[in-house]
């Protein structure tokens, strides 16, 4: 029997639905506000049929054959990504689902699909994960090429004008696309971050004699975890290696890389790689943690991108150590120290002076759980997210809220994280 509640169909290109946080959070809040839910992505877990946690959000996975490492490849790809993802949207559409379709970015190629459905009188919604062109000109080494470039812009543009609403995932993000001509009332900020449920209430635990440094995130080439491995290298010359360890907590393409610098360098007593973790684990991990580090370098597109493994930080009171980006900044305020350029010898210092002054890392804490708990948990998030959904489909019968399941944490937030293109990025981990 098909269902009288309204459906949204959510279309994710680079990860799948199983592993992308941010779609995981969103689902469950639209199942828990009354809305029926189908995920199209590519194939993670061949045995899930329904979003792990939800009540029963559909997966609906399409096969992906070609990995991209270049241009070529990566324009083959997303080619085979869209041909799957119109086909099987169009095939919920002719079955009476799809009200409204949310796309989630990277890549900026679905416009044509948001003619489509925007011309049958349903809501096409933008997810900005990404700053694409941003990311392909950080890839490039800060020299792109410029017919690239403009392509990639000009996808931005068309991405952004052709939705019905945008959501934006900090203000950064949102003044882009007001510049790219989205009237400020389509453009709602909807940030990243873990839900205050996902959060043991107790206060962090550090382990007794030995110092955590954390990274949590993608090991990609714009995210410069070679940059705390360099960091720690400097600590070990100003301090003793027996009372801290470096724990890299991820994987992505560079982590064949690191292992090598790590190994280069010696200093594989100091600095541990624990791969990939899921909820329950990041949250056990940054709990012993006692100072968090965000490598990420003073490029534009950093400068305009919230981290999520900051806020990740922020909700167990990790004090950070970051450069002085104008995203971090905004999410973090005084519950992180930071560096002017990201060099080693700053981030050695930085850190190296938490490390010695625990009344300042309990001031800044309390600072990081506060502005989690008042600002930045998925809780305050959800409220302008299905506001939106509200809005959009208020010519359908009004969903009924199931109180039972508001602000319900994920089951599965892990996986392998999405490989990077250029002119994308990653997914969680960042914005």
């Amino acid at each position: 029997m098909r269902s009288s509640r309204p459906h949204i169909a959510i279309l994710v290109a680079n990860l799948p639905a199983e592993r992308d946080r941010r779609v995981i959070r969103e689902s469950l809040a639209l199942e828990a506000n009354g809305y029926d839910v189908t995920i199209i992505a590519p194939r993670g877990d061949r045995n899930l049929k329904i979003l792990p946690g939800s009540r029963g959000a559909r997966l609906r996975p399409y096969p992906v054959f070609v990995y991209g490492s270049g241009v070529l490849s990566f324009a083959v790809e997303f080619a085979w990504s869209f041909l799957c993802i119109a086909v099987r949207l169009i095939g919920e559409i002719l079955r009476g689902r799809a009200h409204a379709v949310q796309v989630c970015n990277p890549p900026d190629v679905y416009w044509p699909l948001a003619l489509l459905v925007r011309a049958l009188g349903r809501p096409w919604v933008f997810d900005h994960h990404d700053l694409c062109p941003e990311i392909y000109a950080t890839r490039s080494g800060g020299s792109p090429n410029r017919l690239v470039f403009r392509l990639l812009t000009m996808m931005e543009w068309l991405t952004l004008r052709s939705a019905s609403a945008v959501f934006a995932t900090n203000e950064s993000f949102r003044e882009i696309a007001v510049r790219r001509g989205v009237p400020p009332e389509k453009v709602t900020v909807v940030r990243n971050g873990p839900a205050a449920g996902e959060i043991r209430p107790s206060a962090p635990t550090p382990t007794s004699g030995e110092h955590r440094i954390v990274y949590l995130g993608v090991l990609g080439p714009q995210d410069n975890v070679e940059g705390a491995v360099l960091a720690a290298d400097e600590l070990t010359r100003r301090r003793s290696r027996r009372d801290w360890r470096l724990l890299i907590a991820g994987d992505g393409e560079s982590m064949p890389v690191l292992r090598k610098l790590v190994a280069d360098l010696g200093l594989g007593d100091v600095v541990e790689f624990t791969g990939w973790l899921e909820s329950r684990a990041v949250d056990e991990l940054l709990r012993t943690a006692t100072v968090a580090i965000q490598p990420d370098e003073p490029t534009r597109m950093n400068e305009l991108s919230t981290m999520a493994k900051t806020v990740e930080y922020l909700a167990r009171g990790v004090p950070v150590v970051a450069v002085d980006l104008i995203e971090t900044r905004r999410s973090a305020g005084d519950a992180a120290v930071y560096v002017s350029h990201g060099t080693p010898e700053e981030f050695a210092d930085a850190i190296g002076d938490l490390l010695d002054d625990a009344p300042r890392r309990a001031r800044m804490a309390e600072i990081g759980r506060n502005r989690f708990a008042d600002q930045l948990a998925w809780e305050h998030q959800t409220v302008a997210y299905i506001d939106v959904w509200h809005r959009l489909l208020a010519g359908h019968p009004r969903p009924t809220t199931d109180e039972s399941r508001i602000g319900q944490p994920p089951a599965v937030t892990g996986g392998s994280p999405s490989r990077v293109a250029p002119g994308t990025s990653v997914p969680e981990p960042r914005r």
